[in-house]
């Protein structure tokens, strides 16, 4: 089955079984490689990608639900010209350790950011449910704030 979808601002064609979850379309078709593979059940978020602006967990979303639709990986959160407030803020609270599911982290930071623009500690807690075995829990909590604040600068 073909589908035809746009990926990071280009369209794309894959042939693939519509029902293959669109994360391993997105990692082994078409090579990119940010949108990382965590537990396969959508339950720990590190598979998270934008589908319409919305976060998705890429691993349980069939391909074939991507049809016609503007898809976001880490890849493309970013232009050449400017870094996204999510990735400034991950550098400048320095939230990585393993990094491993830091790009998830950040898809769904983007996506919430977008509906709650100032978040509370209390919207954090309840939007961002991505797992991070490493524990930078308190570091990503800063970098949320701090992504929010920069996001608001850009947009006066």
């Amino acid at each position: 089955m073909t589908t035809t979808f746009t990926l990071n601002g280009k369209q794309v064609s894959v042939d693939a079984d519509g029902n293959s979850p669109l994360l391993w379309v997105i990692r082994d078709t078409l090579d990119l490689k940010g949108t990382k593979f965590g537990c396969g059940k959508a339950a720990c978020g590190a598979c998270t990608i934008h589908v319409d602006g919305k976060a998705v967990r890429s691993c349980s979303y069939a391909v074939k639900f991507a049809a016609g639709k503007e898809v976001t990986t880490i890849e493309g959160l970013s232009t050449e010209e400017n870094m996204h407030p999510v990735q400034q803020a991950w550098m400048e609270e320095i939230v990585p350790q393993c990094g491993y599911c830091q790009p998830g982290f950040m898809m769904a930071t983007a996506a919430m950011l977008k509906e709650i623009p100032n978040p509370t500690d209390e919207d954090i807690d309840n939007n961002i449910v991505n797992v991070c075995r490493c524990a930078t829990y308190y570091r990503m909590r800063k970098a949320i704030h701090r992504a929010a604040e920069l996001q608001n600068a850009t947009t006066k």
